[in-house]
């Protein structure tokens, strides 16, 4: 790996990270919603995989932009919500406390991208790329928006229910 030397390898380094995160998301969701016994919390799920599709395209269109080449690193982060979130999906549980501990899961991953994101939208702003702000920008938005979501579903219904189980 070449030496981080300045905030524009840093960027790049993180853009590059981020990329892998939603790579690895891609992956997973599938299962997750197959998994949820709650209609909202599966078509949650469902919708937030094809936002997770758009998002990685416009890292891609990030990385025409700054001219790099966006693959080659791996989010280990990423690695371990998802493993942990898998390994939750083997445990013996009433489905209304799989849902919640689903959401649960998924809410870590949308933490972690927002405050990615809104890192590497910081880096753009103060490096003045103002095309890539604006993208970053629409994805933060989503990602906010979906945890948002989640939170809903969780506290108007699957909290509940899990409560009474």
């Amino acid at each position: 790996m070449d030496k981080l030397k300045n905030l524009e390898n840093l960027f790049h380094h993180e853009l590059k990270d981020i990329y892998s995160a939603e790579t690895q998301i891609i992956e997973a969701l599938p299962e997750m919603e197959q998994q949820a016994t709650n209609k909202n919390l599966r078509r949650a799920f469902s919708q937030h995989l094809e936002e997770t599709k758009l998002q990685k395209k416009r890292l891609e269109e990030i990385a025409e932009i700054l001219e790099i080449d966006i693959k080659g690193v791996t989010c280990e982060a990423m690695q371990g919500l998802i493993k942990e979130a898998k390994s939750f999906l083997k445990e013996d549980a009433e489905d209304q406390v799989k849902d919640a501990g689903l959401i649960a899961k998924a809410q870590s991953v949308e933490h972690y991208e927002i405050a990615a994101y809104g890192t590497a939208l910081q880096y753009a702003k103060h490096l003045k790329h103002n095309e890539v702000v604006d993208l970053l920008n629409q994805t933060l938005e989503e990602e906010s928006a979906a945890d948002e979501k989640l939170t809903k579903i969780a506290v108007e219904n699957i909290n509940l229910q899990a409560k009474e189980a």
